[in-house]
């Protein structure tokens, strides 16, 4: 892989790792507000949010081509694995 590819193809990992990590926080959270029995606009609104912030991301990363789609992806595949294994330790 040159450096010309590299360097888009690592920002896109990261960025995926990143929406990944905010996407199962507000993911972990909406679950905490929706065991707790409270309102449900709350619950409603992060998985809205979660749901528009990934589509614009990947839609975004699409517009640029199939290899920053598929490197963001895989970050975002990382930052699932990370929280699953939070998820496990915690149980």
């Amino acid at each position: 892989m040159s450096g010309s590819v590299a360097v888009p193809v690592t920002a896109w990992a990261i960025g995926g790792l990143l929406l990944g990590a905010a996407y199962f926080v507000a993911l972990r959270r909406t679950a905490g507000l929706i065991s707790t029995g409270g309102s449900r606009v709350m619950p409603a609104a992060l998985t809205l949010g979660r749901f528009a912030a990934a589509a614009l991301f990947f839609a975004a990363a699409a517009r640029y081509g199939g290899v920053p789609l598929v490197s963001a992806f895989l970050g975002f595949l990382c930052a699932r694995g990370v929280a699953l294994r939070a998820a496990q330790r915690l149980a």
